[in-house]
Formats: C-alpha cells, sequence, structure tokens
C-alpha cells in the first residue's frame, strides 16, 4: 500500500463555531481515533486541523493510502476512515482517522482492478463493474494497492462474486453473495448469437 506524509496541527477550540472559523482560513478539522480509551471504554479523538490543500492528496484520489499524520512533530500511522462534505458546495468538512498499529489487522477498502479482455467482450458483450472497493481485513502492511482480478474466461451473462475470489493474507469482509462484475448481452450480441 502506498505511504503519505499528511501534517496537521493539534486543536483546542472545538465545536461548530471554531470549526467554521479554522474553515474560512482553509483549514480542516480532522479528528485521529487510536488506541487510547476514555474511562467509559470508548475511543478517545485527538482533534486537529490539516490545511484543505494538504488533504487534497488523499481525499481527491482512487487510491488508498496509508498516511504518516505528523502532528505537531509527533508521528502517528492512520487510515482516513470517514470523510463529509457540505450537501451543496461539495467542499470538504470533516475528516476521520484511525490510527493503526503493525499487530492488529485492520478492515478497509481496496480498489479493484479487472485485468485481461474477457470473452464476453469479444463476442460483443459489453462489461459492467457494480463494485469498485471490496473490503478486506488484514494486517496494514499486507494489504496490496489493488485487487487483481481476471476476466478473460468471463463469458456473455456470467458474474464474478467476492465469494469466488481469494487473495493471500486477506480476509473477504464484504458479503460474499455481492456481484463485482458481469458480461451483459447487447443488441449486437443478441444479433450474433441468433445469426448462429
Amino acid at each position: 500500500m502506498k505511504e503519505i506524509k499528511v501534517e496537521g496541527q493539534k486543536r483546542n477550540g472545538l465545536g461548530k463555531k471554531a470549526a467554521k472559523l479554522l474553515r474560512k482560513e482553509g483549514l480542516v478539522p480532522c479528528n485521529l481515533y487510536g488506541e487510547a480509551k476514555g474511562e467509559n471504554g470508548l475511543p478517545v479523538a485527538m482533534a486537529f486541523t490539516s490545511s484543505a490543500k494538504e488533504l487534497r492528496k488523499i481525499v481527491y484520489t482512487p487510491h488508498v493510502y496509508v498516511i504518516k499524520l505528523v502532528i505537531d512533530g509527533e508521528e502517528h500511522t492512520a487510515i482516513m476512515k470517514e470523510l463529509q462534505f457540505h450537501p451543496v458546495t461539495d467542499a470538504l468538512l470533516h475528516v476521520d482517522f484511525y490510527e493503526i498499529n503493525e499487530e492488529k489487522p485492520i478492515t478497509i477498502g481496496i480498489p479493484v482492478k479487472l485485468n485481461g479482455l474477457a470473452q464476453g467482450i469479444r463476442d460483443g458483450g459489453r462489461m459492467n463493474l457494480s463494485v469498485r472497493k471490496i473490503n478486506v481485513k488484514a494486517k496494514y502492511q499486507d494489504i496490496p494497492e489493488h485487487l487483481d482480478i481476471d476476466v478473460t474466461n468471463l463469458n456473455i451473462g456470467k458474474s464474478i462474486k467476492v465469494g469466488e475470489l481469494s487473495f493471500d493474507g486477506l480476509e473477504m469482509v464484504t458479503s460474499k453473495e455481492v456481484v463485482v462484475c458481469s458480461i451483459k448481452a447487447t443488441r449486437k450480441s443478441q444479433q450474433a448469437a441468433a445469426e448462429q
């Protein structure tokens, strides 16, 4: 998995008013949830800010990154867990990060990459990619940048489900019944089949 560095500063002012002022300065309020737990056993978040420009490189990309968060000189290894956007302007409002370590497995969505020219496409069918990411569970060092799926032998009317896939060191979290991709018949392929 690719690594990327993001700089941030701890923030003291919490709440809507403080967040609004930060956004006016081009900063995005963020939380880092980690190993630390509060009295009630729930994870305690470290509140910090990062510039919208800095976060752009991890938000607007199809890639999944392990993020080296440098908050006031202190380094944390994390993954992006949740994003919030403004409903009208689509501006980034808030980011939640989850601190990871080398021992504990994490669950994360990994992009799907289809390889090969499917037989069904050669016969005039059309490829339909149903899911762009599949959730997997593994230690972060074992997680690949994308999941390669060979579609060479896929025919018209056939599909590949998550349950049919297996990757070394990865546990599939997405339901086995979820269709990853399928090949739909087109008018051209139906005419070709009728002529035979």
